[in-house]
């Protein structure tokens, strides 16, 4: 089966590798099940012919050292298709013709969302895969954002198009998936005792308006919540957060001086393997979430917070909602305040080889990227098979 990706502008993302390992989970749980896997990126108009050829070798090189055996196909506007003809040699032996993968692919995995009806109506199949549970259905209800009609919808929501729902469906069947984490791709050695409890993060976002009220959806906001951790607690705490703003400079400050140690993320994720490195590295993973998953209580749990635990690094992490299957105390530590915050900790450090078995237990339960990517196969073929 060929399968094509489309995840959000990867040729860029990469120097964000956690945001791209998110889509190579995926793909590599996909390859495992046997498919053949084609990464569609779509160009901006700015993008140059010798950058893009530039990340494309560099693509190359990323994907081999993980172990992912991809095609690349790029979507070109009309303008760009003149601007690019000076290197079509070039693209021809570092990508394969859109037209010739709309053919061959049975089944278009679609995760930027805003793709044209253009597009998908080329491809014999398509399915949305909804990483933003709660948000999208939103931006979709309030007419924020204009979805392509897909094959099938799934989310990484537990609660999303449920009776229960804190927000609204959108007019949409909504079929659950967990998030995916390929196991083989995370195997580490045992922690080290002395290693922090890190995460890796943005620290700003977009200010959001629910039900009438307007809030601030960054990282920053949960986090000052638990300002005074460190001093609370006996293991070192390590934030790597996306820095480079002047206005980020006092809260950065402000961090370190209640015994946070603050890097740059691009330090540990400007590559797939740094970024693999330091989450198994670390002694485990600390994190807050965007305020929008408390509001919404939609049982999210962070792609990144997945590589932890396939690492059987226990994670500590702020409590999102009522899950069918998340844990709030093994392997998985799930807070809603600070006393929480401060005894799960303490509880992790006390029984550590069982939180890190218990964590492992769990990626490979309930996570685990090729039995993940399969059932999401197998759930379309079913859609197919009823609609044809």
């Amino acid at each position: 089966m060929k399968v094509c990706l489309a995840p959000f502008s990867f040729l860029w993302t990469s120097y964000l590798a956690g945001h791209f390992w998110v889509f190579l989970n995926w793909a590599l749980g996909l390859q495992d099940n046997g498919c053949n896997i084609i990464l569609l990126e779509c160009l901006q108009e700015k993008d140059s012919p010798e950058k893009v050829l530039q990340r494309l070798r560099e693509m190359r090189e990323h994907l081999i050292a993980v172990g992912l055996d991809a095609d690349i196909t790029i979507l070109f506007s009309e303008e760009q298709r003149k601007q690019f003809n000076s290197i079509n040699e070039e693209l021809k032996e570092l990508t394969i013709p859109f037209e010739l993968v709309t053919e061959e692919a049975d089944l278009l995995l679609n995760f930027i969302y805003e793709i044209g009806a253009d597009i998908a109506k080329k491809f014999k199949r398509i399915a949305m895969v909804d990483i933003d549970p709660g948000l999208l259905q939103f931006w979709v209800s309030e007419g924020q954002l204009r979805l392509t009609a897909h094959d099938i919808y799934f989310t990484i929501g537990e609660t999303v198009g449920k009776p229960y729902a804190l927000f609204p469906d959108a007019g949409l069947e909504w079929h659950y998936t967990p998030p995916a984490v390929f196991l083989p791709a995370w195997r580490s050695q045992k922690a080290v005792s002395s290693a922090p409890y890190t995460t890796i993060s943005n620290w700003w976002s977009n200010w959001e308006c629910f039900q009438d009220e307007a809030f601030s959806n960054s990282k920053c906001t949960s986090y000052l919540e638990y300002l005074e951790l460190p001093s609370h607690v006996s293991v070192p705490l390590e934030l790597a957060l996306y820095t480079g703003l002047k206005t980020e400079e006092q809260e950065k400050r402000l961090l370190e001086s209640k015994g946070w140690k603050i890097r740059d993320s691009h330090d540990v994720s400007s590559t797939l393997r740094k970024y693999r490195s330091y989450i198994q590295g670390s002694r485990g993973e600390f994190s807050c979430a965007k305020p929008s998953c408390m509001r919404l209580q939609n049982a999210w749990i962070s792609d990144r917070t997945l590589c932890y635990l396939a690492s059987a690094r226990p994670a500590v992490v702020q409590h999102t909602g009522p899950s069918r299957f998340l844990p709030d105390a093994e392997g998985l530590i799930r807070f809603r305040n600070f006393d929480e915050a401060v005894s799960g900790l303490a509880a992790v450090e006390k029984e550590y080889e069982y939180h890190s078995s218990q964590a492992l237990a769990l990626a490979e339960e309930y996570f685990d990227a090729k039995k993940v990517s399969k059932r999401v196969l197998e759930r379309v073929l079913e859609i197919r098979a009823k609609h044809s």
